[in-house]
C-alpha cells in the first residue's frame, strides 16, 4: 500500500498546513473582569484593585497553566485549591475546530487573561477559537449567563429584509438549539444554514459547554437569543458569547464542514457529502492497491519490505526537504563544527533567507542510523512545544542523511553545568527555569501531545539552551512512541546514556514514562549540585551522585550536595532543597513510587503541596555504615539557612518568593 499511503499523507499535510495556527493569538473578542463586563476606561480605572490573596494567586496560576492539556473533545474543568482559595477553571473551544488549534488558544488565553484582568478572582476572555474562564465560585453545572459579549457585523440588513432575515434566523437557531443540547458529555455543538431573503444563505453555529444538561444548554441558548434582540436584530452577523453558551451567524461560511471531534450533525447534505467522499478514497485505494500489487510482481529485485516501508515514511515529509547541494552551501561544506552528537556531528549553517540552522549528519557507518534517522524525523515533526527543539527540515540523498533543526546559540545544558568557570553564570532563577522548562516539554511529551513518546535518551547534553537560557529537550532518536493507556514498553536493545537510564530498562529492557522521570530526577541533581551522575570526587574517593545524595539525605546534610556557587544563595534555599526532595522521588529504585510529570509539575509549582518521603533511589551503592540510617522527612530549614555565604552571594534570587515561574521567556 505504498503508493496510496503517499498520496493520502500528502494530501493530509498539505490541508494542515493550509488551516496552521499560529501560537500568536489575536486580542480578545471580548473578556470580563469580576463580575461586570470590562471596557478600556473601567479597567483602567480599576486595574490596581486587589482582590484575592497571594494564596489565591498561587493557585490560579497553577490550575490555568494544567488547561493546555485539554483532550481531544476541547473541553476541560478543573479546580484547585481549599476553601476560600480554591480556584476553579473551564476552558472550551470551539466544537469545529482542530484539536491542536485549540490546544494553541487554550495555551495563549490562559496566559493572556491574568494579565488583562490584574488580581480580579473570577474573569473570562474569549478568542475566536475558543473561551478560557476561572472564578472562586461554584461554575460546573450551573448556567450563567449575566456575563455576556457582543460582537456584530458593520454591514446591516437591507429594511425590507429585516423581518424575514429575522425570521429564517430563528428557524436556524431553533434547529441548532436542538442539536447542539442532544451532545453528550463530551461535546454539544451544532452548525448548519438557511437560505435567507436577498442573498444566498446563513451560516451558524450554536455551542454549550458539556457540563450543561440538555434543558440547562436550551434555556442558555435562549436567553442568548434574546440578548441578540437587544444588540443585533439588524445585522448580518453576530456573535453572543456567554459563559455557559454561545452562538455566532453570518452571511459567508466560517466553520468547518463538520465538527472534528465528535457531536451529532444530522445535517443530510453533510451526510451526503460523507458518503460520496468514502465511496471516491474506496475506489482510489482499490486503483492504488491493483497498481501496487501489479509492479510488485513485475519488480525481479524487490527492495526489503522494511526499507520499502522506510522509503514511503519519508516520502510524506518531502514539503521540509532540502536537497544536499544547499545544506552543504549553508554549512560552507561543513567547516563549523558545534559538536559529536551518537550518530555523527553537528554544524552550524545559515540558510539562503538567513536563518541559522542546526544541522546533525548522520554517520555513514552506523549501523542503525537510518532507523534512527526516520525515526527522529517521523517523530519530531509531529511535535510542537516551546521546550523542545524544532526540526527545520531534513536531506535524504545518497547515503547523506541530515537532520536540520533551529540553532540555538548557547548550545547544551552540559556546557554550562559542568564548566568550573560558565557554572558561575547560572544563577537559581535561571537553574530553577531551566528545571521548570524541561519538566513542561518532559510532560507535554507524555501527556500533551497527540502521542504519548517517551524520550529515553534525556540528559544534559540533550538540554539545547536558546538565547534567553530556556531549555529545550533534543535528540528524539532513541524516542519510543507508545498509545496513552500504555503503561510500559520493553526492548531487546538497549539504547541511551549510563548514569541516566533507569534500572528497570537496564537490567531487563523495561521502559515507561516513569524511565523518563527516572532520568529527569538525575538531571535536577545535576542542575543543583554543577557533578556529573557519575563521577565526581569526594576528597580522595570517586562517587556517583544518586549514592552520594542518599547518604547526605539520610544523614540530614543535603546542603553538602548544592553547587558553591550557590551557597550563599540564603533565600533561595528553600527552593534548592524542596528540588533535591523532588529529584530524590524521581530517581527512586521502585517505579510505582516515582512520580508522575505531572505530580512533578505541580510539586515544582505549588510550594504548599506537602512532598512524601523518598525511598532508596536505583544503583545505590550500599554501604554498611549507612544502611540502618534513619530516614528524614523534613530538613531543619534554620540550618540550612545558617549555611556559609561566603561564595558568590550574586547568585541568589532576587527576592525571598518562591521561583514558580515555569514558562520559558
Amino acid at each position: 500500500m505504498g503508493y496510496w499511503s503517499l498520496l493520502f499523507f500528502l494530501s493530509h499535510i498539505l490541508f494542515l498546513n493550509s488551516v496552521r495556527f499560529t501560537n500568536a493569538q489575536p486580542d480578545f473578542q471580548g473578556y470580563v473582569c469580576g463580575l461586570n463586563v470590562t471596557t478600556a476606561e473601567m479597567f483602567e480605572a480599576n486595574k490596581n484593585t486587589t482582590h484575592t490573596t497571594p494564596t489565591y494567586e498561587s493557585n490560579k496560576n497553577t490550575l490555568l497553566s494544567s488547561l493546555s492539556n485539554i483532550g481531544r473533545y476541547g473541553f476541560y474543568q478543573a479546580s484547585f485549591g481549599e476553601n476560600s482559595d480554591r480556584v476553579n477553571a473551564i476552558a472550551l473551544c470551539r466544537g469545529d475546530v482542530e484539536w491542536d488549534i485549540c490546544r494553541s488558544c487554550v495555551d495563549d488565553a490562559a496566559h493572556k487573561l491574568p494579565q488583562v484582568c490584574g488580581n480580579y478572582s473570577q474573569a473570562i476572555g474569549w478568542y475566536d477559537y475558543c473561551m478560557t474562564r476561572f472564578s472562586n465560585e461554584t461554575i460546573f453545572h450551573t448556567v450563567h449567563t449575566d456575563q455576556a459579549v457582543y460582537t456584530w457585523n458593520q454591514n446591516n440588513v437591507s429594511d425590507s429584509d429585516v423581518v424575514e432575515f429575522n425570521q429564517d434566523l430563528r428557524t436556524l437557531l431553533d434547529r441548532l438549539k436542538g442539536q447542539a443540547a442532544s451532545g453528550d458529555s463530551l461535546l454539544k455543538v451544532a452548525t448548519g444554514n438557511i437560505n435567507g431573503p436577498g442573498f444566498d444563505t446563513i451560516y451558524a453555529l450554536s455551542q454549550c459547554t458539556p457540563d450543561l444538561s440538555q434543558d440547562d444548554c436550551i434555556n442558555c441558548l435562549n436567553e442568548a437569543a434574546r440578548q441578540h434582540q437587544v444588540c443585533c436584530t439588524r445585522r448580518l452577523g453576530a456573535r453572543i458569547l456567554t459563559p455557559s453558551c454561545n452562538f455566532r451567524f453570518e452571511n459567508v461560511r466560517f466553520y468547518n464542514d463538520t465538527p472534528t471531534r465528535g457531536g451529532k450533525d444530522n445535517n443530510t447534505a453533510r451526510t451526503i457529502y460523507a458518503i460520496v467522499i468514502s465511496t471516491v478514497i474506496s475506489v482510489i485505494l482499490v486503483v492504488f492497491i491493483c497498481i501496487f500489487l501489479r509492479k510488485r510482481k513485475q519488480r525481479k529485485q524487490r527492495k526489503p519490505e522494511h526499507k520499502v516501508e522506510d522509503d514511503d515514511e519519508i516520502t510524506i515529509l518531502e514539503t521540509l526537504r532540502y536537497d544536499f547541494g544547499t545544506i552543504e552551501t549553508a554549512t560552507n561544506n561543513f567547516s563549523d563544527k558545534l559538536g559529536e552528537g551518537g550518530f555523527g556531528p553537528v554544524y552550524k549553517g545559515t540558510l539562503p533567507n538567513g536563518k541559522e540552522i542546526a544541522v546533525k549528519r548522520l554517520s555513514k557507518g552506523s549501523g542503525q542510523g537510518e532507523q534512527e534517522f526516520r525515526n527522529e524525523v517521523l517523530l519530531v515533526v509531529k511535535l510542537q512545544h516551546r521546550n523542545l527543539v524544532k526540526l527545520v527540515g531534513f536531506c535524504l540523498e545518497g547515503t547523506e542523511r541530515l537532520l536540520v533543526y533551529e540553532f540555538l546559540p548557547n548550545k547544551s545544558l552540559d556546557h554550562f553545568i559542568f564548566d568550573p568557570i560558565k557554572r558561575s553564570h547560572l544563577d537559581w532563577d535561571t537553574r530553577y527555569t531551566i528545571i521548570g522548562g524541561i519538566a513542561k516539554g518532559l510532560l507535554y511529551l507524555h501527556e500533551g501531545s497527540q502521542h504519548q513518546i517517551i524520550h529515553r535518551d534525556l540528559k544534559a547534553s540533550n538540554i539545547l539552551l536558546d538565547a534567553d537560557m530556556n531549555p529545550k529537550i533534543s535528540d528524539f532518536g532513541m524516542a519510543k512512541l507508545s498509545v496513552h493507556d500504555e503503561t510500559h514498553g520493553n526492548t531487546n536493545r538497549i539504547a541511551g546514556t549510563f548514569g541516566y537510564m533507569a534500572p528497570e530498562y537496564v537490567m531487563h529492557g523495561e521502559f515507561s514514562v516513569k524511565s523518563d522521570v527516572f532520568s529527569f530526577g538525575v538531571l535536577v541533581l545535576e542542575i543543583v549540585s554543577g557533578k556529573k551522575n557519575n563521577s565526581f570526587r569526594e576528597g580522595e574517593n570517586e562517587k556517583d551522585l544518586l549514592s552520594y545524595a542518599w547518604k547526605n539525605w539520610q544523614q540530614s546534610t543535603t546542603s553538602n550536595l548544592i553547587d558553591p556557587e550557590l551557597i550563599g544563595c540564603s533565600n533561595s534555599v528553600q527552593d534548592i532543597m524542596r528540588c533535591i526532595h523532588i529529584g530524590l522521588l524521581c530517581v527512586q529504585d521502585n517505579v510505582a513510587n516515582r512520580p508522575t510529570m505531572a505530580s512533578v509539575f505541580l510539586m515544582l509549582n505549588s510550594f504548599s503541596l506537602t512532598l512524601t518521603v523518598p525511598s532508596e533511589p536505583g544503583f545505590f551503592i550500599f554501604n554498611h555504615g549507612d544502611s540502618k540510617m534513619p530516614l528524614h522527612q523534613l530538613h531543619n530549614l534554620e540550618a540550612t539557612q545558617s549555611i556559609s555565604q561566603k561564595v558568590n552571594p550574586n547568585l541568589c534570587s532576587a527576592n525571598e518568593a518562591s521561583i514558580t515561574e515555569l514558562y520559558p521567556r
